[in-house]
C-alpha cells in the first residue's frame, strides 16, 4: 500500500510534523521516502532584499534546503528507512505545481506534508502550497496540521 512516499519540506515546524508522520508511516508500511525541498526564484524579483542581493539570497536558500534535506535523510537512516533527498529548482513556477511534477516523475503513491492551516485573508495573501497539492494531486495526500 504506499511503497513510495513523497515528503515536501520547508524547514518550518509544521514541515517537521509532516516529516515525523511520514517516518512513522514508512516504518509501518516499509515504504521508500523521497524528501523534497523546492527553491523558488521569488527572491530574484527584488534585486535587493533586507541587505542581501538576490544572488546571495538564492545561495542561502539553496544551502538551507540542503541542510534540511540532509537532516531528514539522517532521521530516516536512524530509523533504518530507505530515503533519498532532492533539491528542486524550477524558476518562478508555483511550488505546489513543482511538487506534483516531481511526485509524478518519481511515481509517488502518497504525499505527506505539513500545513499551517491558514484561513481567510492570511491564506489569500500568503497562499497555500498544501492546498494546491491537495486540490490537484492525482495521488492521496496526508496533510499534517500544525497547532
Amino acid at each position: 500500500m504506499y511503497s513510495k512516499i513523497l515528503v515536501p519540506l520547508d524547514g518550518s515546524d509544521v514541515g517537521a510534523l509532516g516529516l515525523q508522520q511520514a517516518l512513522g508511516l514508512a516504518q509501518a508500511l516499509k515504504s521508500k521516502l523521497r524528501f523534497v525541498y523546492v527553491v523558488n526564484d521569488y527572491y530574484t524579483v527584488m534585486p535587493y532584499f533586507e541587505g542581501a542581493f538576490a544572488g546571495d539570497m538564492l545561495a542561502r536558500v539553496r544551502e538551507e534546503g540542503r541542510r534540511i534535506l540532509h537532516e531528514a535523510n539522517q532521521a530516516a537512516r536512524a530509523a533504518s528507512l530507505n530515503s533519498e533527498a532532492v533539491l528542486l529548482e524550477d524558476g518562478q513556477a508555483e511550488i505546489g505545481a513543482r511538487l506534483l511534477k516531481d511526485a509524478g516523475e518519481w511515481g509517488a503513491e502518497l504525499i505527506v506534508m505539513g500545513t499551517h492551516g491558514r484561513r481567510g485573508l492570511r491564506r489569500v495573501v500568503l497562499g497555500s502550497d498544501a492546498e494546491y497539492v491537495l486540490r490537484h494531486s492525482p495521488v492521496p495526500v496526508l496533510l499534517v496540521r500544525g497547532a
